[in-house]
């Protein structure tokens, strides 16, 4: 006896996740359908696929973007509670890809930078909650390279030093 999967819509509380795939409980046949609820969006064969949207429960965004094939692929972007942009990140088959901005919950910028292949690369700054630079420099692999400076909250000179492979 053969069964061919069938789009239906679910909540993602009727599904579980076996070897990376998702499953309506008590089934062995890979899911393929619309998820509704706070969690929203399409899996086709058992993973992820295209826009998904997830929601706090008071119904306020939480995050949006994409995935191909079960990875996250494009621009995502995540909400504090309050309404306010929290973070843009991109992705390219389910690594941090690009440039980056975080922001605090009142909309100001607190990090900036970019990654190459999941790794933090090419220059970084962060802010303080005063808005104060608090750092500056440079990653690449993950490791921090080049001259990196920090500021004291008042923005007066910390420390200057240079890294090599993260020291």
């Amino acid at each position: 006896l053969l069964s061919s999967p069938s789009w239906s819509e679910t909540t993602r509380d009727d599904l579980v996740k076996r070897d990376g795939l998702y499953y309506k409980k008590f089934t062995d046949v890979p899911f393929t359908g619309e998820i509704t609820g706070q969690l929203q969006g399409s899996i086709k064969d058992g993973k992820k696929e295209g826009e998904w949207v997830y929601y706090l429960e008071n119904g306020q965004l939480l995050s949006k973007g994409e995935y191909k094939n079960g990875k996250k692929e494009g621009e995502w972007v995540t909400y504090w509670e309050n309404g306010q942009l929290e973070s843009k990140i991109k992705y390219k088959n389910d690594k941090m890809q690009g440039k980056f901005f975080y922001y605090t919950d009142k909309g100001e910028l607190e990090a900036k930078g970019e990654y190459k292949n999941g790794k933090a690369a090419g220059y970084w700054v962060e802010y303080r909650e005063n808005g104060q630079l608090w750092y500056k420099g440079e990653y690449k692999d993950d490791k921090r390279v080049g001259e990196w400076v920090e500021y004291k909250e008042n923005g007066q000179l910390d420390k200057k030093g240079k890294y090599k492979d993260d020291e």
